[in-house]
C-alpha cells in the first residue's frame, strides 16, 4: 500500500480532496481483485462513470462506484457475492496491504423497475488515510437486465500510483462505442448532470474517432430495448427535467472536479452532439499548435509525452493545466513574474530536452510556448474558451507508469496468513534526488544532483533515447 504522503502529493497535484484521491487508489486495486477473480473476472462487464475515468480517460471527473452488468444471472445471489467479495478483500490486502473488513461487505438483492433482480454492494476499506471511525466505501451497482450490443473490450486500468503491478491492472469493459451510445441513452431517459458532463466530454476526443454509425445503431438497438425513442436535441430540451438538470449541475458534479465548468458551456455544446450523432454535421478537423520560439532551441519532433498522470512534486501542479484543457476553460499561468490567462493545448520538447507548454493568450488569440520548468503557478478558472487548435493534453488509452519492483500474482487464490515483514533500504547521508526520463516516464533515484541520463530501457523493454530527466523528488 502507498503511504499517506503520496496521497497528499496526488491532492495537490490534481487540487481535490484527500479522500476522493484515496477512493480513487482503492477502485484500482479492486478492480484488480475483481478482474483476477476466476469466476466473476470473465463475465463481469465494467461500465458506467468510472469505467470511464480508470479506462478511457485521466482527465475524466473523478467517479465513486462501480457499475457492472453481469452475463451470468446466477452471479445475482447475495450468498454468492458475500463469499466471492471476501475472497477478492483478502487478495487485495495480499497484494496491496488494503485491509477490506469481513463486516463491512454487504449485498442485498432486489426487484428493479423493470421487474428484474439488480444488486446494490457497499464495501469498506481501509486505505493510506488510515481514517478513524466507520471505514469509507465503495458502492457497487450490479445489473444482469442490461442489453449488451457489442463485444466488451480489455482495457488497462488508470492506476498512476507507485505500486501499480509490473504488468498493469485490466478490466473486461464497454467498448468505447458502446459506452458513448449507452450515455446518450441515459441523458436522454434520465438527464442527471453527470450523463450531460459524460456526452459532451466523450464527444470531444478526437483522437479516438469513434465510428458514428457504429454508435447510432447501439444507440438505437438500446433504446428499443427500453422502449423509447432515438433521442434528439429536441427530445432532450423538451424534457420536464430540464430545470432540475441545471440546477442540480453543482451539487452532483463539484466535488468531483478541481473546477466546475459552466452549466451553459456544456448545455451549449449538445446541439453539435445530436448533429452529428445524427449524420448531419461532421466534427470540426483542428490543426495542431506549431510555432518556432526563438531561443529555446529546436523542437524534436519525434517525441511524444510520456503520461503525465502522477504527483510531479514540482512549483507547478500539470494535471490542473491536464484537467483545463479536457474541460476547455483558460488557464491562470504565472510565468516568470507575470500572470497571464491561456488556453492550453500541447507539450513538446526540444532537442536540448527542455519541455515546453504551448499554449493561445486568451484576450489576444497569440500562440505562445512556456518552458514548464519556469512556470511558477497554473490556476485553472471557469473562463471557458472555444478550441482554435488541437488539444493534444488529453490523450486516452494506455497509461505510461514507471514499473515498480513488486509484482502482482496473476492467479487468484485465498490468502494464506503469515506475518507481514517490514521493508528495509540501504540508506546513505545526504538528499536522494529523483529525476524522470521526459520519454518514457521512468524514474531514477540518485545521490548527486544531475539530469544526465545513462542509457536505459523503457517499461516493455525497448531501448529508450531519452537521455536527459526532470527534478520530480528530492528525499531527505
Amino acid at each position: 500500500m502507498i503511504d499517506r504522503q503520496e496521497i497528499m502529493d496526488f491532492s495537490r497535484e490534481f487540487g481535490l480532496a484527500p479522500n476522493v484521491i484515496e477512493k480513487d487508489y482503492v477502485l484500482g486495486w479492486m478492480l484488480a481483485g475483481i478482474s483476477a477473480h476466476p469466476e466473476i473476472g470473465p463475465s463481469w462487464v465494467f461500465k458506467g462513470g468510472t469505467c470511464l475515468k480508470k479506462c478511457f480517460f485521466e482527465t475524466y471527473r473523478f467517479s465513486e462506484d462501480l457499475d457492472f452488468t453481469l452475463t451470468n444471472p446466477e452471479h445475482l445471489a447475495e450468498p454468492f457475492l458475500l463469499a466471492t467479495f471476501k475472497q477478492i478483500s483478502e487478495w487485495i490486502y495480499d497484494q496491496a496491504g488494503i485491509e477490506v473488513p469481513a463486516d463491512s461487505i454487504r449485498f442485498e438483492v432486489y426487484t428493479n423497475p423493470r421487474g428484474n433482480s439488480s444488486a446494490e454492494g457497499r464495501v469498506g476499506y481501509r486505505g493510506p488515510m488510515q481514517r478513524r471511525g466507520d471505514a469509507p466505501r465503495i458502492k457497487l451497482d450490479l445489473t444482469d437486465d442490461e442489453l449488451l450490443v457489442l463485444e466488451p473490450a480489455t482495457r488497462e486500468v488508470h492506476h498512476p500510483y507507485s505500486d501499480r503491478p509490473v504488468d498493469g491492472i485490466h478490466a473486461r469493459c464497454y467498448s468505447f462505442e458502446e459506452v458513448f451510445a449507452e450515455k446518450i441513452r441515459a441523458l436522454a431517459e434520465r438527464e442527471r448532470p453527470r450523463d450531460l458532463y459524460d456526452v459532451v466530454h466523450l464527444f470531444r476526443h478526437d483522437e479516438l474517432r469513434p465510428d458514428r454509425l457504429l454508435v447510432f445503431s447501439t444507440l438505437e438497438q438500446k433504446c428499443a430495448f427500453k422502449g423509447i425513442a432515438v433521442p434528439t436535441m429536441q427530445t432532450v430540451d423538451n424534457q420536464p427535467a430540464r430545470l432540475e438538470l441545471e440546477a442540480e449541475w453543482g451539487n452532483m458534479l463539484a466535488h468531483q472536479l478541481p473546477v466546475l465548468p459552466a452549466f451553459e458551456q456544456f448545455w451549449q455544446e449538445l446541439p453539435g452532439v445530436f448533429d452529428w450523432l445524427h449524420g448531419v454535421a461532421e466534427k470540426i478537423a483542428r490543426p495542431s499548435l506549431q510555432m518556432y520560439t526563438p531561443g529555446v532551441g529546436a523542437v524534436d519532433e519525434t517525441w511524444r509525452p510520456p503520461s503525465m498522470s502522477h504527483a510531479w512534486h514540482a512549483a507547478i501542479p500539470f494535471e490542473i493545466i491536464r484537467f483545463a484543457a479536457a474541460n476547455r476553460l483558460c488557464v491562470d499561468l504565472t510565468y516568470q513574474g507575470t500572470r497571464r490567462l491561456i488556453e492550453p493545448y500541447s507539450l513538446r520538447r526540444t532537442q536540448d530536452g527542455n519541455l515546453l507548454l504551448y499554449a493561445v493568450k486568451h484576450e489576444t488569440g497569440e500562440p505562445r510556448s512556456y518552458r514548464v520548468d519556469r512556470i511558477q503557478g497554473a490556476e485553472a478558472t471557469q473562463v471557458s474558451f472555444i478550441p482554435r487548435y488541437l488539444i493534444e493534453l488529453t490523450p486516452s488509452g494506455v497509461i505510461s507508469v514507471p514499473p515498480v519492483s513488486r509484482r502482482a500474482a496473476t492467479n487468484f487464490s485465498p490468502r494464506i496468513s503469515r506475518p507481514r515483514t517490514a521493508r528495509h533500504s540501504l540508506t546513505h547521508a545526504g538528499p536522494k534526488y529523483v529525476y524522470e526520463c521526459t520519454y518514457c516516464g521512468k524514474k531514477f533515484t540518485r545521490q548527486s544532483h544531475d539530469s544526465a541520463l545513462k542509457p536505459h530501457k523503457d517499461k516493455n523493454g525497448y531501448p529508450c533515447p531519452g537521455r536527459t530527466g526532470f527534478l520530480v523528488d528530492t528525499k531527505y
